[in-house]
């Protein structure tokens, strides 16, 4: 485990100060943002992905001074995943009566409301020299959205990161870094993650959240992880976000 940095640390000459939340489901008000130069959300912004809360978030980034705003969406998100809407409407899944009912028209170009800010959905932007690559997958989780099976599944979606990555996001967290969730006693993190990150990508900053459980910063030497969820498992958003320096590349 690692001390996240304090917000009134100096950033030193010549480095970026990424600002890092996620999971913040539709209860921003109460969050002291930082200073900063570039800020990323990690996933689930809202609640259902109702196109009245992703404009409401929207409006929210409008008022971030930051230079640049990087989103993707979490298994929240439910109107960004287009199958999982078209199974969804087909049964009427009472589990989420406000998503179901909507029609598709209301929700086909959802990610078009996100106006204020750079939306990755496995695709990836670079920023002051920095590649940084964003994708909202993650395992099997109470069938909500943009989940998957364990296995080549996931392995497919993490096989799109590109090597050189200086910066991933991801909604779920790599198996055994802040994936904790206490009352079922178990990790549940993808291993398929992991190994991508470990073995082949390497970035020097993985942000995920996705487990409000597992808040904070660990390292393994090469990555820093950041689980940046701003909400405790009761969904009161109390975790301050999480700042990190990286040095921008001369070049830029």
């Amino acid at each position: 485990m690692v001390d996240p940095l304090p917000h009134d640390a100096p950033k030193p000459p010549g480095y970026t100060r990424f600002v890092c939340v996620s999971d913040t489901h539709s209860r921003t008000d109460a969050i002291q943002m930082p200073y900063g130069d570039v800020f990323i959300h990690a996933g689930d912004f809202t609640e259902l992905g109702l196109p009245s809360e992703v404009k409401k978030f929207n409006d929210w980034l409008g008022t971030l001074p930051y230079e640049i705003k990087i989103v993707i969406a979490g298994n929240h998100e439910l109107t960004f995943d287009q199958e999982f809407m078209a199974d969804l409407i087909k049964q009427d899944f009472y589990y989420f009566p406000s998503a179901s009912k909507l029609k598709p028209e209301n929700y086909e170009n959802v990610q078009s409301l996100l106006t204020n800010c750079i939306y990755l959905q496995d695709s990836e932007v670079t920023v002051r020299g920095l590649r940084i690559y964003g994708s909202p997958w993650q395992p099997w989780y109470y069938g909500w959205g943009f989940n998957l099976p364990r296995g080549q599944a996931l392995l497919d979606k993490w096989n799109q990161i590109p090597d050189s990555t200086d910066i991933l996001i991801t909604h779920c967290p790599p198996l055994g870094f802040l994936d904790w969730v206490p009352r079922k006693m178990q990790r549940v993190g993808c291993v398929e993650l992991l190994n991508t990150v470990q073995r082949r990508v390497q970035p020097k900053l993985h942000v995920f959240g996705h487990i409000h459980e597992g808040y904070g910063v660990m390292t393994d030497g090469a990555t820093t992880f950041v689980n940046a969820s701003a909400c405790t498992v009761n969904f009161q958003p109390m975790n301050a976000p999480i700042v990190f320096d990286m040095p921008t590349p001369r070049s830029t």
